[in-house]
């Protein structure tokens, strides 16, 4: 028996028993159309044998997509799972809003043929690399696609610190925290903060400062090769934790410095259409457009029809 030559790697929701059962119909369609999957050793040993076991080192090394069943957390994860291996990532989204997420459950198998068929493009996002420095000590190194903060790590206390711009102090606050997000992460904490929404194809940083008691407290948007520093005060009472896309953390003492800038390597999206983004920012927040003059009332507009409705 010949050995697929292709293969896919499978992630699913380790908590939700429909995402395996629909991994494993997932997988067993893939398998029909000769492609090899292979998963993670405890969803591999959920399916039974319906798929592979990945590597532990790689889990997504020799894979041309990995294929996600979960909400944005899900996704993150199989990010982090197949961070430089360079396979694109499809998700389907299983969760809330899912903006990350290419399919909704009632598409999942257009979706899977449309693997099998390499019928997709393939979009690349901009992550950012973070490092944080102790008594003069690199003591952590990480990487983020949506965002790294700062934040307090006494609920009931500010945390104290600097924002620090291409070398230049920018402004220090007391605070709750402070995000550095990238315009895919514009769309998730950064917005439930008060950020503005980026457009993914523009490459920025957006510096954030959470519940900071100060009169200037804007956020910033900064360009892609800008260096983004962030120090807690050496003198604060009030240490810190930093957390990059709230899954890689570490907690920080006062005189700390974290410094974020963009990552050389982005995380790949696989996308099954070209819908302009806005299109998706509406579907995904449910946003209200009624009495948008669109396209068929520019076409009456052209007849002459100005009463029609």
């Amino acid at each position: 028996m010949s050995t697929p030559s292709r293969r896919i790697l499978l992630v699913a929701h380790p908590n939700r028993p429909d995402a395996h059962t629909l991994a494993a119909g997932v997988a067993k369609r893939l398998d029909a159309a000769g492609v090899e999957v292979v998963a993670d050793p405890v969803l591999a040993a959920e399916l039974d044998g319906a798929v592979g076991v990945a590597g532990e080192v790689d889990p997504a090394g020799g894979c041309e997509l990995v294929c996600v069943l979960g909400g944005d957390g899900t996704i993150l994860r199989a990010a982090e799972i197949s961070r430089g291996c360079g396979a694109p990532l499809l998700g389907v989204n299983l969760g809330h809003v899912g903006f990350l997420a290419e399919a909704e459950l009632e598409t999942l198998g257009e979706a899977v043929d449309r693997i099998v068929a390499r019928d997709y493009t393939i979009e690349e996002r901009m992550t950012l690399e973070v490092s944080v420095i102790e008594n003069g000590r690199e003591v952590f190194t990480s990487w983020a696609l949506n965002e790294l903060s700062v934040e307090k790590a006494i609920r009931a206390r500010m945390i104290e610190l600097t924002v620090e711009i291409d070398g230049r102090p920018l402004s220090t606050w007391g605070c709750d925290g402070v995000l550095v997000a990238t315009p895919t992460g514009s769309t998730a904490y950064a917005l439930s903060a008060g950020g503005p929404v980026i457009w993914p194809e523009l490459e920025a940083m957006l510096v954030e400062p959470i519940s900071a008691h100060a009169l200037f407290a804007k956020p910033v948007v900064v360009g892609p090769h800008s260096r983004v520093a962030i120090e807690i005060l050496a003198g604060a009472e009030v240490g810190g934790v930093v957390a990059c896309d709230g899954r890689r953390i570490i907690e920080v003492s006062p005189g700390a410095r974290i410094q974020v800038r963009r990552s050389p390597e982005p995380v790949r999206l696989a996308r099954l259409d070209a819908r302009p983004f806005t299109d998706r920012l509406v579907a995904k927040f449910d946003l209200s457009i009624e009495g948008w003059r669109g396209r068929a009332d520019i076409e009456r507009a052209r007849r002459g029809d100005v009463t029609g409705t």
